[in-house]
C-alpha cells in the first residue's frame, strides 16, 4: 500500500488509510471477524454454539475458523471457548454496543416448567 500509495514510506498515516481500505477497525477485527461475532451474538443469542454451526451459519469452512478467525479474538476477550460450544466475550458485547441476553445464552432457560 505503502509504494502504491506513498513515497513507500509507512507512517501512522499510511497504516490507517491501509487498516480502513482492509476495512480493520480499531481493535483488529476484520469483516470476517466481525460476521463470526455478530453470528454467535444475534443468530445463537451469544452462544454457546458449536463449531460447525458457526461456520454453517456464516459459510466459512471450520478449519477456517479454528486456525486464523477464532485465535485472535479469544486471545482479545471476544470470544470463548467451552466444551458446550463457542460464546460471545465481555469485549464483543461491548464494542458492539449490545446487551447479553439475561438467560445467560441459548439453551440456558428451564428445561421443564417450573424448574430452574
Amino acid at each position: 500500500y505503502a509504494e502504491v500509495k506513498s513515497d513507500g514510506r509507512i507512517d501512522g498515516t499510511i497504516a490507517d488509510r491501509a487498516l480502513d481500505m482492509l476495512e480493520v477497525d480499531e481493535f483488529g477485527l476484520d469483516a470476517l471477524d466481525r460476521r463470526l461475532l455478530l453470528a454467535v451474538m444475534e443468530r445463537f443469542d451469544g452462544g454457546p454454539v458449536g463449531v460447525d454451526s458457526l461456520a454453517a451459519a456464516i459459510g466459512e469452512e471450520r478449519g477456517t475458523l479454528e486456525d486464523v478467525v477464532e485465535p485472535f479474538l479469544i486471545q482479545s476477550g471476544f470470544l470463548v471457548r467451552t466444551p458446550r460450544g463457542r460464546m460471545a466475550g465481555r469485549a464483543a458485547w461491548s464494542h458492539f454496543g449490545l446487551e447479553p441476553p439475561s438467560s445467560g445464552g441459548a439453551g440456558q432457560g428451564a428445561l421443564f416448567k417450573g424448574s430452574g
